[in-house]
């Protein structure tokens, strides 16, 4: 506790002070009104584009910081009452016909990809923003930027809304066309600015670049770094915002292992956006179907504890941080993948059960407060014994300092009473939540951290049920480190919430240094640290893992890694190192090992390129030898073949299991054209004796709007008997109204 504190007076004192430190400061961009027609066909043969109002001087991102980029790039925004419109012309030392994008499918990500992109941080508050690009084949992507965009990660590119944009390629440049709805954006109304920023990916010159100079040692979507947008006039926001997204689909399905089927069953729903003041979105389902959703990538589950797997469904995701990202790392008090999962009490295992309905509010009240406000309502299922459920979430975020925040987070789980006698809910079934965050990030990206109090209450309510936690991070162009502590009661249990384990304090450090040599070879290469140490009052230090490190980054864009690494666990309950169903290592013994490792990650510009991971050593009463990665082979634009593979060798002495583990999962995508996309999956895994195919058809008809074809089949490997089999078909489509 007195680390925590300690760590909080820190952060506040950088805060006052870092804050109000020197910002980058350069020229203004101008927006001109007009009153002209501009044709969206990458030809800029419209007047308004005859201008010397362009954002001009690229800066090199990648490889260096230091000079002008080699290929730049010119911008110009313009607006009228419904749309800001861009034109972007990017530049080429020379003649050049052939760019790189990996697909045609919209939302294109990677280093790899050739394209432009615009981040709009409509309420200058440096910490959230939209953002849209284009690359030369006119393929578009759309998302939301988030925690002031410090890592890739805070990229969300599963938002999606209409907007319009065209690209031509010409012989030594290439060029994009953009108009952007103002209803797709929210903003208050009667703003004269926002600050924004463009940067550019060019495969070909191996180079990123922007428009506002962004140090090298930072995201290239950092947010702390941007210029301003001036509007000749103020922005006003007119007329009614709203999107209705219905659906229909066809489904049936078979189980093979209980000897059951559901026959072919229509099923309609849908979900509709209104707009609600000028920044605030209200969001509502009516018998949501995620059907269409992509299945997650297996993984062999060597841990103790539950894997995370990241949230995919279109409803949770816009202004997902609001609620996702109080918390920390297997400290997260609310999961959105809790909602329309619950236990079959029949066979004890998770399925999942029908959402009914469910809404949120979600944005900004103003330049400063952010609301966030969700409920949602599951099904009863009286056939698998499963008690319907309401889930409520009440987060608010107020902007402190330059870029800092403070948040207050409630969460709610209620179970219906099934006994149809009042009250509605069971009064001795129910889990709540109540938390306070802070979250540091001084105005030059240097200093950021977080801190934390959460507390969770249920019926029969015990001590030590809250967690707290202190991290503290500093980041520069050759130092990166940080330092984190936590403390997390033995009857904490967010059960909306993503918390593997309780009843722990942790410390935890990294301390990474970076040299950037002259060299045609190497960018970056440097030595560090990771160490975290677990414990409680009563055993004592339960885990400790401590790493020494060395990492290139090649000017190729692939990295490679080395470690040394030295594990302490104890078992506080049995466990089976293999996870196959052998004798379990009895609880309450320890045990000390080291083991090497590496990572390496290709070129990603390359048609073929592979990641590797690898570690060999001890492993509790035996050892261990993995390899895992994935293989990638890119046909143009038109298909994307990969692998992902991994193998655990474990030998044990008896009575334990030894083991070799396998997990295959080769993948083909082809976009045969930008509204034709189909996608096979398919996943081998000895660990679960199982044999998993996915496939996808997706036609996008109509500007987010899709048709698909969905087939999942699981197989013994074995036998190839068959365990459980569904086809569904889905229908939606966006209407603005």
């Amino acid at each position: 506790m007195r680390f925590l504190f300690a760590s909080f007076l820190l952060s506040l004192c950088l805060t006052t002070f870092a804050q109000e430190g020197t910002a980058y400061k350069y020229p203004a961009l101008i927006a001109e009104k007009i009153n002209s027609e501009i044709q969206l066909d990458g030809v800029l043969d419209e007047a308004v584009w005859d201008s010397e109002e362009w954002a001009r001087d690229f800066q090199q991102f990648f490889p260096s910081d230091t000079s002008l980029a080699k290929a730049q790039t010119k911008i110009r925004i313009v607006y009228d009452d419904k749309f800001i419109y861009i034109a972007a012309v990017m530049y080429n030392l020379g003649p050049r016909d052939k760019y790189v994008s990996t697909s045609l499918r919209r939302d294109y990500r990677g280093e790899q990809n050739d394209g432009v992109s615009f981040i709009f941080d409509t309420f200058n508050d440096n910490t959230n923003a939209f953002q849209f690009g284009v690359n030369p084949y006119g393929v578009q992507r759309e998302s939301l930027i988030a925690n002031g965009g410090m890592l890739q990660t805070d990229l969300n590119l599963a938002w999606d809304n209409k907007w319009f944009s065209a690209a031509k390629i010409y012989e030594d440049h290439w060029i994009v066309e953009a108009a952007i709805p103002f209803s797709t954006l929210r903003f208050n109304d009667g703003t004269n600015n926002w600050n924004v920023n463009f940067y550019r990916i060019d495969s070909k010159y191996n180079e990123r670049s922007t428009w506002t100079p962004i140090p090298r040692n930072f995201s290239v979507i950092a947010l702390a770094f941007s210029r301003k947008l001036i509007f000749t006039e103020p922005l006003k926001k007119e007329g009614a915002n709203v999107s209705i997204i219905p659906y229909a689909a066809m489904a049936t399905d078979k189980n093979f292992l209980t000897g059951t089927s559901n026959p072919v069953r229509p099923a309609f729903g849908g979900d509709a956006k209104i707009g609600v003041g000028p920044a605030l979105n209200m969001d509502l389902t009516f018998n949501p179907d995620f059907s269409q959703v992509e299945v997650d990538e297996q993984v062999t589950n060597l841990d103790r504890f539950e894997i995370f797997f990241p949230e995919r469904r279109q409803f949770f995701l816009e202004n997902a941080d609001l609620f996702a990202d109080f918390g920390t790392q297997n400290v997260r008090p609310f999961f959105s993948r809790r909602i329309g999962v619950d236990r079959d009490e029949t066979t004890g295992q998770n399925v999942q059960n029908q959402i009914l309905f469910g809404g949120r509010l979600s944005g900004k009240l103003n330049e400063n407060w952010r609301l966030g406000v969700m409920n949602m309502q599951t099904a009863n299922d009286p056939e698998r014994g499963i008690s319907g459920k309401n889930f409520s979430v009440a987060a608010i975020q107020k902007k402190v300092f330059s870029r800092s925040n403070i948040g207050l987070i409630m969460i709610n789980r209620e179970t219906i009473n099934q006994t149809n006698e009042l009250p509605l809910f069971d009064p001795n079934d129910f889990n709540r939540m109540a938390g306070i965050d802070y979250n540091l990030a001084t105005k030059d990206n240097r200093w950021t951290g977080k801190f934390f109090y959460h507390k969770t209450f249920e019926a029969q309510q015990q001590a030590n049920s809250s967690a707290m936690h202190g991290q503290l991070n500093y980041n520069d162009i050759n130092i990166s480190a940080s330092l984190a502590f936590s403390d997390i009661g033995d009857n904490f249990n967010p059960k909306v919430g993503f918390t593997p384990r309780n009843d722990y304090k942790r410390i935890a450090s990294r301390f990474v240094y970076q040299f950037f040599p002259v060299s045609n070879l190497i960018n970056r290469h440097g030595p560090g640290f990771e160490t975290e140490v677990l414990w409680n009052q009563s055993l004592g230090t339960t885990d400790e893992l401590h790493t020494l490190l060395y990492e290139f980054q090649f000017q190729s864009l692939s990295r490679l890694a080395f470690t040394l690494n030295n594990r302490y666990t104890y078992l506080f309950a049995s466990f089976d190192p293999t996870r196959t169903g052998g004798i379990p290592l009895e609880s309450g013994t320890d045990y000390r090992n080291s083991f090497f490792g590496f990572r390496y990650i290709g070129n990603p510009r390359k048609p073929f390129f592979f990641t590797l991971r690898g570690d060999m050593g001890e492993y509790f009463t035996g050892d261990i030898k993995t390899l895992q990665g994935t293989m990638n082979w890119r046909m143009g634009y038109l298909a994307n073949i990969s692998m992902n593979f991994s193998y655990n060798n474990i030998r044990l002495p008896e009575p334990q299991n030894s083991a070799d583990l396998f997990l295959v999962g080769p993948r083909i995508d082809l976009t045969f054209t930008k509204d034709l996309f189909w996608t096979t999956f398919f996943q081998y895994n000895n660990q679960i004796d199982n044999i998993n195919i996915n496939t996808r058809l997706q036609w996008r008809y109509a500007p987010v709007s899709d048709f698909f074809i969905v087939y999942t089949d699981n197989y013994f490997p074995s036998t190839f008997a068959p365990k459980q089999r569904a086809l569904i078909m889905k229908l939606n489509y966006w209407f603005n109204i």
